[in-house]
């Protein structure tokens, strides 16, 4: 079977060569893919394999039907090589052309060495066409995807997959690139929290959103809207609270990593590292990162409910929380505001401690509080909690 590394650096001929390796792979026809960001302007053509897949390799401990190898985030450490099936990704393919309404047309935004960005030319080359590509070696540009929307035509449905952050620069820039995004039949909007806010922005703006929760360990998004794709089963872990999903979009594993797979997947799924709940009708909510809470004099603080206040109040279009060590609480809540005036305007303090306090109790009401025109980002649009935490104990 063996595998290839894949050069790729956000331009359209690189994302071509991904392609036609990944229709092979899916097809059983050439080795599997590993997709591998190089800069712009370096050689793509003959990148270097992850250790770990490496390694896997050459003791023949690929799993069997492997299409794909995709590097997590690395966000809780070194990043993890999750090996994904053909039968996984059509699958899942499956599921969300079946939940959106059927195949089309798809957009590439999104770096192509992650997964969302993996499962946007797959969906486009199992609904029977080419992905049309933005360029994006020089970050993401409003008026370039409008320019890139333009080439996809007309007749099919259009679909794109978005984070956050570049569904707010479209929102932000209007005119031809907002035009453009109203005219997509579902618009994916994952990689890190929607907040409430930015979501009515786009809905008043007639954007057809659709959040989607999911990683690589899931072939990407499998949750759409709170509500599992179909043949992904959702549960709560007892205790814990940790998300746990199963269903025929799981990954076979880590490559180079026995124990870490073990303790990861198992008999009811994968187990996330995300807290959440279930209402009565199935719906998902999930609550944020299990090592993300705050725990501050005994009480435990999820910091997305405090996000949420936050960003609940008038002038606020950013936010961050996390937890800042304290010699007397153990833990205290601190808060990066983002106000829509910039770096030094917005509400009051007070007006956003009462807010946090109303909507979240006494405990959760961030004892530091600053303000910047941005939160750092890490990957594909995730808030970098750690640069957080070095501003806020910057003051």
């Amino acid at each position: 079977m063996g595998v290839r590394a894949i050069g790729v650096d956000g331009s359209p001929g690189s994302v071509a060569r991904l392609a036609a390796a990944l229709r092979s792979a899916l097809d059983g026809d050439g080795p599997a893919v590993v997709p591998v960001r190089v800069a712009p302007g370096a050689d793509p053509a003959d990148p270097v394999l992850p250790a770990p897949v490496a390694r896997a390799a050459a003791e023949g401990a690929l799993p069997d039907g492997l299409a794909v190898v995709v590097a997590t985030s690395g966000s809780t450490g070194e990043p993890r090589q999750v090996a994904l099936t053909a039968a996984a990704l059509r699958a899942s393919a499956a599921a969300t052309a079946a939940r959106l309404g059927g195949p089309g047309r798809w957009l590439l935004t999104l770096p192509a060495e992650h997964v969302a960005g993996v499962q946007v030319v797959l969906r486009a080359l199992l609904s029977g066409s080419q992905p049309v590509v933005q360029d994006v070696r020089d970050g993401f540009r409003p008026d370039g995807f409008a320019r890139a929307t333009a080439r996809i035509g007309h007749g099919a449905r259009r679909y794109t997959s978005l984070v956050p952050t570049q569904l707010a620069r479209i929102l932000d820039h209007g005119s031809a690139p907002l035009f453009a995004l109203a005219g997509y039949d579902a618009v994916l909007v994952g990689g890190a929290a929607l907040d409430a806010g930015l979501r009515a922005r786009a809905t008043d703006a007639g954007i057809r959103v659709v959040t989607t929760y999911g990683m690589s360990e899931t072939c990407g998004g499998c949750v759409y809207d709170g509500v599992p794709l179909d043949g992904v089963r959702v549960t709560i872990e007892p205790g814990s609270g940790r998300v746990l999903l199963d269903g025929p979009v799981l990954a076979a594993g880590y490559l180079g990593d026995p124990d870490g797979t073990a303790a990861a997947f198992g008999p009811a799924g994968f187990r996330t590292t995300d807290l959440g709940s279930i209402a009565p009708d199935g719906t998902l909510t999930v609550l944020g990162r299990a090592d993300d809470v705050v725990n501050t004099g005994g009480e435990k603080v999820a910091p997305a409910a405090v996000e949420q206040a936050l960003l609940g109040v008038a002038g606020v279009r950013g936010a961050c929380v996390v937890g800042l060590p304290d010699d007397e609480w153990g833990q205290v809540v601190g808060a990066l505001v983002v106000p829509d005036d910039g770096a030094g305007g917005g509400p009051g303090d007070a007006v956003l401690r009462d807010a946090v306090r109303a909507a979240c109790g006494r405990a959760a009401v961030p004892r530091v509080l600053r303000r910047a025109a941005a939160v750092p980002e890490r990957g594909i649009g995730k808030p970098d909690r750690v640069a957080v935490a070095a501003l806020l104990r910057s003051g």
